[in-house]
């Protein structure tokens, strides 16, 4: 039945079609469902509403209006729950559970009756994990994404979540604030439902589903609490109805151009480096494999043009009322592949010639006066980083770019949290902090600790940056000249773990290298004394498969079985 539809569809295994038919509208008819409803088009409903998650806390009003839409087109909304993951609540780190989320929603969207799907999330994860989950299954699928959060003020000050959070925190921990200033600013940070306001992972991934083209239109900025959140909401339910039709599945629209397309939004709009992890697990779905020097190339010839912060100043709701996404992806027109298909049915060249005309605004710059040139994020590699390494240029004190300096090591987590703030700590303003086994399986789970905190005896001397290298990965809404994501990690062997305190680091973000100055046979002689990579064995469950199966940073983080094939490669 591998043509049938609605009820028809993903049937369960009684042995008799027709039985398995009868058995199912039996029990859903104990939710008043006619039989006149049950043959219409089934659209499920994707929900990601978690009481631990307030980015996602208007999903049950989106929910509401998606449904409505879905009927006014004639199918009938089934809405079921998946795994929800916010950031600041997710032990070890989200970014352990995501691809657990992404598990749940492809055996969810497989296992159920649905002819299409829309997938609703938000906060960092949430939405590649729905795209990964959703390109494996093979349903048609599109995004609604719960939107961004409105900006607070403190003081007559404009503030957000989250690169507020960390400039704020910073300033608490130097002394310039006092506990009831810190509190009254806790209270501001987040003052609506919605996802981080900045350019941060969450604001990161919606700007790149939309360039995607998983996403309608102008819909990836649009504030959680406006109105036309819901109108948004409404209109995605009737164009999954159109698109199970049509038979408009993912692989259709999530192309090697369409990637690249998003790539490049993500360097143009100053996004998160997070987005590069995601988009990669992403495309391999598809059998896409992304090369980090490819990546590089276009990232020199695209220039930051998106005033947001933590590179720039403003926050979503100002990119919402200055045009969403396409004004900036009009700019970078002659970079894109305007041909590729989106789930309106349309190609991206066609979507952006039926938008509304642009107006006068200051948050979306001219390709000819970026914020920044010479690419977002570098790609770079050297005996540190063999498999490679990424640093957001963009949002890091330009003169530390290219620095030699005397490595302060930090051997995890908990060694960065027992000494970093020690008045006893032996640092200078010019030394690299080096933070080891904090990878994908050193951690694990890969946590947004590579934003290593300044040690406070120098923030007490007014430094607000050094050079900061880990196998770990940053919050899209933190700042610094900051190196992440080396690979191999520490953990699995990776030359990360052969620095020691003393050694000297060089970074030439230039030529695009991060270099341990110590001699080849220094090293070897560490290497054989390191201790044997974390395995499964002796873990249970989800741990163990994790252990067993997780890629490198270059690959997505993804688990090794689920990557078919790879059988193009971009950019």
């Amino acid at each position: 039945m591998a043509d049938a539809s609605g009820m028809r569809r993903n049937l369960a295994n009684y042995g008799d079609a027709g039985f398995s038919v009868f058995l199912r509208k039996a029990f859903i008819k104990a939710l008043g469902y006619t039989d006149d409803a049950l043959e219409r088009p089934i659209i499920g409903i994707c929900n990601t509403d978690s009481g631990y998650n307030a980015c996602h806390a208007n999903m049950p009003d989106l929910v509401t209006a998606a449904s409505r839409g879905i009927m006014l087109a004639g199918g009938i909304p089934i809405p079921f729950p998946v795994i929800s993951i916010q950031e600041s609540f997710s032990h070890p780190t989200s970014m352990y559970l995501r691809n657990l989320m992404a598990m749940d929603a492809e055996e969810m969207i497989r296992a159920q009756p649905m002819d299409a799907v829309i997938l609703m999330g938000g906060c960092d994860k949430t939405v590649p994990a729905l795209v990964m989950g959703a390109a494996s299954a093979g349903v048609p699928a599109i995004v609604l994404v719960s939107g961004p959060m409105l900006a607070g003020s403190w003081r007559g000050e404009r503030l957000g979540a989250c690169t507020d959070c960390r400039r704020f925190w910073g300033r608490y921990r130097a002394g310039e604030l006092s506990d009831q200033q810190i509190n009254e600013v806790n209270s501001e940070l987040a003052p609506t439902v919605g996802f981080c306001g900045v350019m941060g992972t969450a604001s990161t991934m919606a700007l790149a589903t939309e360039a995607l083209g998983m996403m309608l239109p102008g819909s990836a900025c649009v504030p959680a609490v406006h109105g036309e959140r819901r109108r948004v909401a409404e209109m995605t339910g009737a164009r999954a109805v159109a698109m199970a039709k049509e038979r408009l599945t993912p692989d259709k629209i999530l192309t090697p151009g369409a990637f690249t397309n998003a790539l490049r939004t993500v360097l143009a709009a100053g996004g998160s480096t997070n987005a590069v992890i995601h988009l990669t697990a992403m495309a391999q779905r598809l059998g896409i494999g992304v090369d980090l020097d490819g990546f590089d190339r276009i990232a020199r010839e695209t220039p930051v043009l998106i005033d947001l912060k933590p590179t720039g100043q403003g926050y979503m709701e100002d990119l919402h009322h200055a045009g969403g996404l396409v004004p900036m992806l009009r700019e970078i027109k002659p970079l894109l592949d305007l041909s590729c298909l989106t789930v309106t049915g349309k190609t991206l060249g066609e979507n952006l010639d039926a938008a509304p005309p642009g107006f006068q605004q200051n948050i979306i710059r001219p390709f000819a006066n970026p914020i920044y040139s010479g690419g977002a994020m570098a790609v770079l590699r050297g005996n540190l980083a063999p498999q490679g390494a990424l640093i957001k240029q963009a949002a890091a004190a330009q003169h530390l770019l290219q620095h030699t300096g005397r490595a302060v090591v930090f051997s995890s987590l908990a060694d960065m949290a027992a000494r970093i703030d020690s008045p006893d700590l032996d640092v200078n303003p010019d030394d690299v902090l080096v933070l080891q086994n904090a990878g994908p399986k050193g951690a694990p789970g890969m946590p947004e600790a590579g934003y290593l905190p300044i040690p406070k005896k120098l923030l007490q001397q007014g430094i607000k940056d050094m050079v900061r290298i880990s196998d770990a990965r940053m919050s899209g809404t933190a700042f610094g000249t900051i190196v992440l994501h080396i690979s191999p990690e520490a953990a699995i062997g990776g030359p990360l773990g052969l620095v020691r305190t003393g050694d000297r680091i060089r970074l030439d973000t230039a030529n695009r290298a991060i270099d341990l100055l110590v001699d080849d046979e220094e090293l070897e002689a560490r290497r054989k004394a390191m201790p044997a990579p974390p395995s499964g064995e002796g873990r249970r469950g989800y741990e163990r498969l994790y252990f067993e199966t997780v890629t490198q940073a270059e690959r997505g983080c993804d688990f090794e079985f689920m990557i078919p094939k790879t059988t193009t490669t971009i950019p």
